[in-house]
């Protein structure tokens, strides 16, 4: 059975940085595989475009560049924040703008934004809200392990049960 919108997806994948030699950033051999309903919108479309009509024991590889996976970094993404807007009863908790700490803030509409600090100079933190992987080129192998219909329950859950 071909791959197609609404069936379930599992594959066994290895992710490299930007080619086949590159680091590596994630491994599913030998652990759980990946699950997903395709065509719903869980993956990264260049994913999904690159695994569309295969089939049950095909082996796949391929390059997604940057600004189809995470986006490019985007300078703006980068920016200053009061230090006092960290302070919790008056005082600035120092494991809270450590650089490296991952730290989620809301905006006055109360959308989230997820960032990562850089630095702080002892009046504002630098936070990166840049995706973890923006600027990297995702190279993807492996092989479909499984192509099957999703169920109605998986449909309307929005996602693959195991």
């Amino acid at each position: 059975m071909p791959i197609a919108k609404n069936e379930v997806v599992i594959v066994d994948y290895k992710l490299q940085n930007g080619s086949n030699e590159g680091d590596l950033i994630e491994e599913t051999f030998g652990s759980q595989p990946l699950s997903f309903i395709f065509g719903i919108g869980q993956m990264i479309p260049a994913f999904e475009a690159n695994l569309e009509d295969k089939q049950e024991g095909d082996e796949f590889s391929f390059l997604i560049e940057a600004a189809n996976a995470y986006g490019l970094v985007e300078d703006e993404a980068v920016v200053q924040i009061p230090l006092q807007q960290f302070a919790v009863d008056g005082k600035v908790p120092e494991e809270s703008i450590e650089p490296g700490k991952q730290l989620t803030v809301q905006d006055q509409q109360g959308q989230s934004y997820h960032g990562v600090v850089q630095s702080s100079d002892g009046e504002n933190v630098t936070v990166d809200f840049n995706h973890p992987m923006a600027g990297t080129d995702l190279y993807f192998s492996g092989v479909i392990r499984t192509v099957r219909n999703a169920t109605e329950s998986e449909l309307d859950h929005g996602h693959a049960h195991e």
